[in-house]
């Protein structure tokens, strides 16, 4: 290992860091306003009992949160203590980072301003959304949250509100940041030691062409807010389900996500979550 390689390295966990930090920073200040201003029974009155309904709803929910995969998983967690059924709150997590304007806004670019691209991303990752909570419901039948107590605390006057709401999203920043600064430092690793041009010889064929685009995904640990203009440099190595592919599993799954999803989560449920995300992405982007 030399010293130019350990610059790499250094170089691109830093810019992994301060890439998802703003969105981290989002998803906490989203949860701890969840935790104190939204009851348990205003998210009973608008969540559809019907749980394919359900999980529609929020799914589409994602697409007025700007968080990304690391920001959502703070979200994701405080809906689930407030009562959200799993299949839905997975939905959410899943289309989240990918259908929300900002995302699909830079896919529209990055894409030489066409919106074919941008239809089928959003629309895949809606579908498979679906798919993996209507999965879950079948596949879970316990909490998978590793601390599934809420508190309920009281009140006062809306000075008292807004303390809560900063003390619980400071709180939450330094549980999740740690396995933010793990996984990112893992991924650079990864990236410095890994060479990009071995895994495109490898995914050569239609079938592994899928697979090495959902790897270099899961390896590169992009914000889905750039993720497009690096699988845009692909278009002539690779078919539009694979490129595909890497757009849609790269936001739901990749290394810093899985240490944050270890955080909150019990390891059994992330890789039964990893098992039905890959084996769904992989069919739905074949299919296309």
């Amino acid at each position: 290992m030399n010293t130019e390689m350990l610059l790499q390295m250094n170089t691109i966990f830093i810019s992994i860091v301060i890439e998802a930090l703003p969105f981290i920073l989002i998803g906490v200040l989203i949860s701890g306003i969840i935790q104190i201003f939204i009851s348990e029974e205003f998210i009973a009155r608008i969540m559809p009992k019907n749980m394919i309904l359900a999980v529609i709803f929020s799914s589409l929910l994602g697409s007025i949160i700007p968080a990304c995969e690391c920001g959502i998983v703070p979200i994701t967690r405080r809906l689930m203590l407030k009562g959200v059924p799993l299949p839905a709150a997975m939905a959410f997590m899943l289309t989240g980072p990918i259908i929300n304007p900002i995302v699909l806004s830079s896919t529209y670019i990055a894409f030489g301003n066409s919106w074919k691209m941008v239809f089928y991303r959003a629309g895949l990752a809606l579908v498979t959304s679906i798919i993996v909570g209507i999965l879950l419901k079948f596949f879970v039948k316990e909490s998978p949250l590793k601390n599934s107590t809420l508190e309920h605390i009281h009140y006062h006057s809306f000075k008292e509100k807004i303390d809560g709401m900063l003390k619980h999203s400071i709180d939450e920043f330094f549980s999740v940041g740690k396995f933010l600064i793990i996984g990112s430092l893992i991924a650079a690793a990864v990236q410095t030691f890994i060479s990009t041009a071995t895994l495109v010889q490898i995914g050569s064929g239609p079938f592994s062409s899928h697979l090495v685009m959902m790897g270099l995904a899961y390896i590169l640990s992009l914000c889905s807010q750039a993720d497009a203009f690096v699988a845009s440099s692909f278009r002539n190595s690779f078919s539009e389900g694979a490129i595909l592919s890497f757009l849609i599993f790269g936001p739901m799954l990749d290394i810093k996500n899985t240490f944050m999803l270890l955080s909150t989560f019990k390891a059994n449920f992330v890789w039964k979550l990893t098992a039905i995300i890959t084996i769904t992405v992989l069919i739905v982007t074949i299919l296309v």
